[in-house]
């Protein structure tokens, strides 16, 4: 249901770099931090409205460096985007996004925003990464089922940590954001697939899932043994909304929002140490329609 490769892809010069001071916010030496954000797509409609890739892509840029990440999940990335974030945040691998068989899908949105992963090339070693389609044929590039609005699909590295020699697997998604029964069928993709692995072995999965804490899609993500970060650290009360349509804290309906954004953890060797969401702005910019999510954690084995 995936494929393995070991290696990255050269980092390709796309626009000038932004030469941006990273801030130390390591919780401790040997923790490790997750970050999941979507970055929105680069569209012509927010473009206009002075919320487009180029409009922000400082403010998006500036945030994450001051996070000083481990490990990052993106979400909704055109090539451009993926390009931009690869010459601005030289210090990581970026892998995950699509090669020759994605070349019918070009020509617009549908089919080619992905979800790369981004970690730190002095830390870890990169021991295997893939990535599949959510769908009834994970491995055919593109491919749509169960009434999905969008092609969607999951990316996933698996990493030894050079310091500690420890293991782990982190799996990117970004779930259908319309049709209820595609959702859970393709959160049971990712969560068959990752139930392969021993149960012992620490696995994250990270992302968007179109999907609040109550719903069946995230309750069936518990029912494989998975914990939420957030709640882990912060309780189980509901946080408010991650989506605010590039309005933070004057988005109309942050009263009836809900997070969707979710850093889950699964194995008894992974631990929880510090959560939140990221509601920085920049420049009186957001970075995104969304909120990114962190999690720092800690891997015992």
């Amino acid at each position: 249901m995936f494929l393995q490769y070991a290696g990255t892809a050269m980092v390709l010069p796309f626009w000038g770099g932004i030469k941006l001071e990273a801030k130390d916010l390591s919780v401790a030496k040997d923790s490790l931090k997750i970050l999941t954000c979507n970055i929105r797509v680069d569209l012509e409609d927010d473009a206009k409205k002075g919320v487009g890739w180029s409009d922000r892509r400082e403010a998006c840029l500036h945030i994450i460096k001051q996070r000083d990440a481990d490990v990052i999940g993106f979400q909704e990335v055109l090539k451009n985007q993926f390009l931009d974030l690869k010459e601005n945040l030289k210090e990581y691998w970026g892998i995950g996004f699509d090669g020759p068989e994605m070349d019918r899908y070009r020509t617009g949105y549908h089919g080619i925003a992905k979800n790369p992963l981004f970690f730190k090339k002095k830390r870890f070693e990169l021991l295997a990464a893939g990535g599949y389609w959510l769908s009834e044929t994970p491995l055919v590039a593109g491919s749509i089922s169960w009434g999905s609005a969008r092609a969607r699909n999951a990316s996933w590295v698996r990493l030894l940590d050079k310091s500690t020699g420890k293991e782990c697997r982190i799996i990117n998604l970004h779930l259908d954001h319309v049709n209820k029964e595609a959702k859970r069928k393709q959160i049971e993709v990712v969560l068959e697939e990752s139930a392969q692995y021993p149960p012992d072995f620490p696995q994250i999965l990270v992302g968007d899932f179109n999907a609040s804490a109550e719903t069946p899609v995230v309750q069936s993500v518990f029912k494989y043994d998975w914990k939420d970060s957030y709640t882990e650290i912060n309780g189980d009360g509901e946080p408010g909304y991650t989506v605010h349509l590039f309005k933070g804290d004057k988005y109309e309906k942050k009263d009836i929002g809900k997070k969707i954004d979710f850093i889950f953890t699964k194995g008894e060797q992974i631990k929880s140490i510090a959560s939140s969401i990221i509601r920085d702005a920049y420049k009186d910019r957001y970075p995104s329609d969304h909120y990114f999510v962190e999690a720092t954690l800690t891997i015992s084995r």
